[in-house]
């Protein structure tokens, strides 16, 4: 197998920077438009911006921690990089599609590989009417917001807002209110990750919503759809002992 063309990227941090310097010039290193792996070095949002900035590019990425969290990253050394990168294991991840109406009559489109969530902007609490697949399912949660999230973003925001882990292989989607006032025993819901997911704002002058896929917010929205598109694939690569699906499963045995 050809030595691989690796170009190294960091997040805007004194840790990340540092690791760059000392890797770039350790090991061969190509600009990332001429690169056919990418490693990141950085946090979990690092790792979110690296995998926008390479959708379409077909290209795997390996991450290694230099921020916080890392859980989407391996853990950061510096020796037998090149060794590292042969053994790895590859995971694809589908991100998720936002196609939000506005109140303005604007549109806006964005994708989210950890989760999609719609959020009130104001004092008062959200009203909203979702459907999936066409049947309207809850016809008014009132809520600070709701989300949708993947399988890999179910640890993050996901978990904050007491929704579930879901393991990688489980073909399924997160659908997780964030304070819920009525229906008040509702808990959110597994959906098949095929699902196509409406939300329409219910009094959308007197109770705005914005809508955040990932990183890109659109504000003041009246409708949003949110489906998984198989399309796009973007490419992880992990140490075997330390894989994805792994830690999403010792994650939900953590005290």
């Amino acid at each position: 197998m050809d030595r691989p063309k690796i170009a190294f990227v960091a997040a805007d941090t004194e840790a990340a920077r540092d690791a760059w310097d000392r890797l770039a010039a350790r090991y061969s290193h190509v600009p990332p438009d001429d690169a056919n792996l990418v490693v990141a070095l950085g946090g979990d949002g690092f790792m979110l911006e690296t995998l926008h900035r390479f959708i379409g590019r077909d290209v795997p990425i390996y991450g290694m921690n230099r921020g916080s969290v890392g859980f989407l990253m391996n853990v950061f050394r510096e020796d037998g990089l090149e060794e590292r990168l042969a053994r790895t294991q590859e995971v694809t991840l589908h991100p998720l599609r936002m196609a939000a109406r506005l109140a303005d009559g604007g549109e806006i489109e964005a994708l989210a590989i950890n989760e999609v969530s719609l959020l009130r902007e104001t004092r008062q609490a959200a009203k909203l009417r979702i459907r999936i697949d066409g049947k309207v399912r809850i016809e008014e949660l009132v809520c600070d917001g709701v989300l949708a999230a993947t399988p890999a973003g179910s640890t993050a925001y996901n978990l904050s807002a007491h929704g579930p882990i879901i393991p990688l292989g489980a073909g399924i989607l997160a659908l997780t209110p964030i304070s819920a006032f009525r229906p008040r025993r509702w808990r959110g819901a597994l959906l098949p990750h095929t699902s196509t997911l409406v939300f329409e704002v219910l009094e959308h002058a007197k109770r705005p919503v914005s809508a955040v896929a990932d990183y890109t917010e659109a504000r003041d929205v009246v409708e949003v759809k949110v489906w998984e598109d198989r399309a796009i694939s973007l490419r992880l690569l992990f140490d075997p002992e330390h894989n994805l699906e792994e830690r999403l499963i010792s994650e939900q045995f953590l005290a």
